[in-house]
């Protein structure tokens, strides 16, 4: 069934709609959506490493921009729909605390989650209600972003038949360490 999903996958990242898709699902992770966009970049970079930095573009852009809702969903629907969207991630109670000492350290808060699997939803949304000024937000989104979506790209189109071996042959694994990840990175918001 693992092998049959992994196909399918590769299959769908050389669909001619794929960067289609991947711009929506890295808008939507940005603000609302709980699954990064790595799920379908990864196999797109694999199944044609020569479009790598297009792929790792349309992320990163799609990306920012969904940044860019969540923050406003922050700055002006934070009652409406970021609250419930945070009490979802285990973040209700904290916010009031949280939120005296996050533009403290929003650039690195942004920065921090913006490379790693934190959900950067979260952030987006917490810099919009807490008032991060746009700019630093949006500098830092593009770093952060960039960072993350360029690096997988350049370690793909540069060891990409080896990665693609190495994925096919330890796909079990990979998809067990990918859900401990994956499940760590909430469980670590939630008590963050």
């Amino acid at each position: 069934m693992l092998r049959a999903l992994y196909d399918r996958t590769i299959r769908m990242a050389e669909h001619r709609h794929a960067l289609w898709v991947l711009a929506v699902i890295s808008f939507a992770e940005s603000s609302v959506f709980p699954i990064p966009p790595d799920v379908l970049m990864i196999p797109m970079i694999l199944a044609r490493p020569s479009r790598a930095w297009l792929i790792a573009t349309v992320a990163l852009v799609s990306s920012v921009l969904g940044g860019m809702l969540g923050y406003a969903i922050g700055a002006y629907a934070y009652e409406g729909l970021g609250q419930p969207i945070l009490a979802a991630l285990g973040k209700g109670d904290a916010m009031a605390a949280f939120s005296t000492r996050f533009n403290d350290f929003g650039f690195w808060a942004v920065l921090t989650a913006g490379v790693t699997p934190f959900p950067y939803k979260v952030i987006t949304i917490m810099s919009g209600w807490t008032a991060m000024p746009l700019g630093t937000f949006i500098a830092t989104s593009i770093l952060a972003r960039g960072i993350r979506f360029f690096l997988v790209a350049a370690l793909l189109w540069k060891f990409g038949a080896p990665v693609r071996d190495f994925i096919e042959r330890k796909l079990g694994l990979l998809t067990i360490l990918f859900v401990v990840l994956l499940f760590g990175g909430f469980y670590l918001t939630r008590y963050f």
